[in-house]
C-alpha cells in the first residue's frame, strides 16, 4: 500500500538546510509517483539544470537550451504534512465498514498519526 500519493503536500526531511542552498524543511506539492523506483517528484523540490539540444517548433520557434527542471527525490527522504499541524507525520491506515447499494465491504482510509485526521 502506497503511504505517498500524487497531490499529497510533503516535507524534505533529509539534505542541506534551505539557508544552505538545500531543500531540507521545504514542503511541496507531489507531482508524480515512480513506484518501481521508490521516488516522487515535488514540485519545487530538488531542482536541477538541465540542457536540452535547441530545435524548432512546428511554428518555426526555438527550442531548448537551458532549463531548470525538477527530479525525483526518494520516498524516505520525504514525510507527508499533517493537515492540522502543518508538521511531518507518519501515516497509518484505519479499516471502516462501509454500506453503499445494499453490500457492504471493509474500506481502508489514511490516517496522520500525528493528529488521526483523514488524509
Amino acid at each position: 500500500m502506497a503511504k505517498i500519493k500524487k497531490g499529497d503536500l510533503v516535507q524534505v526531511i533529509t539534505g542541506a538546510k534551505a539557508e544552505r542552498g538545500g531543500d531540507r524543511g521545504k514542503q511541496g506539492k507531489v507531482l508524480k509517483v515512480f513506484p518501481e523506483t521508490n521516488r516522487v517528484l515535488v514540485e519545487g523540490i530538488n531542482r536541477v539544470t538541465k540542457h536540452t539540444k535547441v530545435g524548432q517548433s512546428s511554428r518555426g520557434s526555438k527550442t531548448g537550451g537551458i532549463e531548470v527542471v525538477e527530479a525525483p527525490i526518494h520516498v524516505s527522504n520525504v514525510a507527508v504534512v499533517d493537515p492540522e499541524t502543518k508538521k511531518p507525520t507518519r501515516v497509518g491506515y484505519r479499516t471502516e465498514t462501509v454500506t453503499k447499494d445494499g453490500r457492504t465491504r471493509n474500506v481502508r482510509i489514511r490516517v496522520a498519526k500525528g493528529s488521526g485526521k483523514d488524509l
